[in-house]
């Protein structure tokens, strides 16, 4: 039998000390303990689901990795062809990692209806299109139906939808500029078949998603001709190291950029979520030792004559440091279930019913997203108890210092 650990359940349990002096510093920790995971979890499943959701967004319009013609347009229309014949295409084998590859051409153009109009960048996508991608931000409508003919079906946002008045089976007309001087501009009728809502405003105010056939037209290419290719990944932790080996794969006459290339404005900072999180979770922690650490030394100044009579039975200094750290192991213990327990019940509420909402112009998602990782919130919980135990040997070295012939006496 463990005597030092059944000493301290003894003293747990003891109708005494919940009705003694330092029933309420304990609380006051427990409660602390619980606050400090509570927040800990929080805010690091809220923040790796943000990080995480906006990662999906940005990929689901642009894949993980962009290959192209090198050419000097800034712009994200297509303008040099790009043959579909790749030693990459379909099945990128050469590099690891690598999910899918689609192929797609964009062109710039203007929709105009009665009452508006807005400009707009056509993607023409073909059956190799990863749809599923797309289709969780569609809330009204089907995905456009691509086949062997010319399909007419496109996918417009929520944003450009309400802008022009349309609605799903709507039809307008689109004007594209054409290529070669004093050239009439080329149109196109489409037809609305879906509506998504993205919540980025960076692709849901441009992007018009279509057959790419119409590009190759009016582009006059030839139909084994395409504007880039999208390369979706398995690990977007690796995705730099996947993206230099892509970029040694494709050869010296092709471009490769990642996505936290193009759009690095949005993932620096998404990288201040990080630091952000990091400073929760030492102020928690802090706070959350400090309360363990005035609870403890209560403890032991309340214990001061039990100390003194265990000593002069013959225990020895880290013997009776050790009923009080398992003391303390049942305070932190008991405030992690109780932190754990609530942070769990948010979070679930919080992932099937979006309480909380946020600003799609500021965060690029219109309901807080979250990451439930079991082995992150384990990683928390025994860092949080390690840490504690740690920084409570210090005041525990009081017991040293207790000379049983003084302790005894005291009344």
């Amino acid at each position: 039998m463990n005597l030092e650990f059944f000493i301290a359940k003894r003293l747990t349990a003891s109708k005494k000390v919940k009705s003694s002096v330092s029933a309420p510093i304990i609380k006051i920790a427990v409660v602390a303990i619980a606050l400090g995971i509570f927040m800990m979890v929080l805010s690091v499943a809220t923040g790796v689901g943000l990080q995480q959701k906006i990662r999906e967004k940005v990929a689901a319009f642009n894949g993980h990795i962009v290959i192209s013609a090198f050419n000097g347009n800034a712009s994200e229309v297509s303008t040099e062809p790009i043959a579909l014949h790749q030693k990459f295409y379909p099945k990128f084998t050469a590099v690891n990692g690598i999910d899918h590859v689609q192929a797609v051409a964009t062109k710039a153009g203007v929709i105009r209806t009665a009452s508006s109009f807005e400009g707009i960048l056509f993607k023409g996508v073909g059956t190799d299109f990863r749809w599923s991608a797309i289709q969780e931000y569609l809330v009204a409508g089907t995905i456009p139906k691509l086949g062997k003919g010319y399909s007419h079906e496109v996918l417009i946002s929520q944003y450009l939808a309400d802008r022009l008045h349309l609605k799903v089976g709507s039809q307008f007309n689109t004007f594209f500029l054409a290529q070669g001087q004093n050239t009439l501009p080329k149109a196109r009728r489409f037809t609305v078949s879906g509506i998504y809502n993205s919540g980025v405003k960076d692709f849901d105010s441009v992007y018009l998603i279509g057959d790419i056939k119409h590009v190759q037209r009016m582009n006059r290419w030839r139909p084994d001709q395409v504007g880039s290719f999208e390369v979706f990944v398995s690990d977007f932790n690796r995705i730099a190291e996947t993206g230099q080996a892509v970029y040694q794969e494709t050869g010296s006459l092709l471009n490769t950029q990642t996505i936290t290339e193009k759009y690095y404005y949005i993932f620096d900072w998404l990288k201040l979520f990080d630091f952000n999180i990091l400073i929760i979770l030492c102020v928690m922690i802090a706070v959350s030792t400090i309360n363990m650490v005035v609870a403890l030394l209560v403890l032991i100044l309340e214990r001061t004559q039990m100390i003194g009579i265990l000593k002069a039975m013959g225990a020895i200094n880290w013997s009776v440091r050790k009923i009080f750290l398992y003391n303390a192991l049942h305070l932190i213990v008991r405030g992690l279930l109780w932190g754990n327990g609530v942070a769990l019940l948010v979070l679930y509420i919080q992932k099937y019913f979006g309480v909380i909402r946020l600003d799609p112009e500021s965060y690029y998602v219109t309901t807080a997203p979250v990451s439930i990782d079991y082995g992150y919130i384990a990683i928390l919980n025994v860092g949080t108890i390690l840490v504690c135990l740690l920084v409570l040997l210090i005041p525990s070295y009081i017991i040293t210092r207790i000379v049983p012939s003084k302790t005894i006496r005291f009344d």
